[in-house]
């Protein structure tokens, strides 16, 4: 139903309507196609991996799309920056002192609380650990630490403010892996150098039960839509995330590599929508 926010009134626009991530990806993919197809679309952003199963071509348009055309959806709120978290508690946080341990009381207990690595999982939250309370939860660590050095760097990530730094480098080593059997992360900044070796089978194993969530989503969407995946003609899979060899496995396991389509990962969903907003519109 069309909505006419007061900011955007004011700036000019008359006419606003939402539309579901995927279903801007299928006008994308539409655009190229001289038949039509019954399509699956899996867009995988950063916080949702998002699932459409509709019929798309040039006949189907010129008919006028309608709710017929569109026969389900489903999604999971989890994608792209789960993954990103997972090497953060599996690869980097153990190298700032996350199994670290501290002398207390003649006793060994954890160095630092788990919280505070829990805020490095997501790149916008470590800014919220710039506070005096933490500072000195982390001098007093350093201290008694028997491994103070890897609280010290911990200490200049936080000082220093490097969380988008970081993630960064963690994107560039997801990056790496889907590209190669193992890869080495690596973040130089802030006076600290570090380098660490990671294979894709440990990514894997990490990732393992959020795969098993993206691949419900799927099933589900298929069994609620009463379609076998024999008679999805085409899988067209955007978002970076659809790089990542496990998660295009989950629908080549389906399908079939032949019915696989990508390209334009990062840009078909901005696209769809200019393609709609032009007056081709599904």
């Amino acid at each position: 139903m069309p909505v006419y926010p007061g900011a955007l009134r004011i700036a000019g626009f008359e006419h606003v309507e939402f539309e579901l991530e995927p279903v801007a990806a299928a006008y994308s993919y539409e655009s190229t196609l001289d038949h039509d197809e019954l399509i699956l679309i899996g867009d995988f952003g950063g916080g949702t991996s998002d699932f459409s199963l509709l019929r798309v071509g040039p006949e189907a348009r010129k008919r006028g799309h309608g709710k017929r055309d569109m026969l389900g959806y489903s999604g999971v709120g989890l994608a792209g920056d789960a993954f990103d978290a997972r090497i953060v508690r599996k690869l980097v946080s153990p190298a700032l002192g996350s199994n670290s341990e501290a002398r207390s009381l003649n006793k060994l207990m954890p160095a630092v609380p788990a919280w505070i690595y829990a805020n490095l999982e997501r790149w916008h939250y470590l800014s919220f650990l710039r506070t005096n309370n933490v500072r000195e939860i982390l001098k007093s660590a350093r201290i008694r630490a028997l491994e103070p050095e890897k609280i010290e760097a911990l200490i200049a990530i936080v000082e220093q403010d490097l969380g988008y730094q970081l993630h960064q480098a963690v994107q560039r080593v997801k990056f790496a892996l889907s590209q190669h059997e193992s890869a080495e992360f690596r973040f130089h900044d802030g006076g600290l150098d570090l380098r660490i070796p990671v294979t894709r089978r440990d990514f894997e194993a990490w990732i393992a039960d959020d795969l098993g969530m993206i691949e419900q989503a799927v099933d589900s969407l298929l069994r609620n839509s009463n379609i076998l995946p024999q008679e999805v003609d085409r899988v067209f899979l955007t978002g970076g995330s659809s790089f990542v060899p496990s998660v295009r496995r989950i629908f080549t396991s389906r399908f079939g590599r032949d019915k696989i389509r990508g390209g334009h990962e990062f840009t078909s969903v901005a696209h769809g929508l200019a393609v709609r907003s032009l007056g081709f519109v599904l």
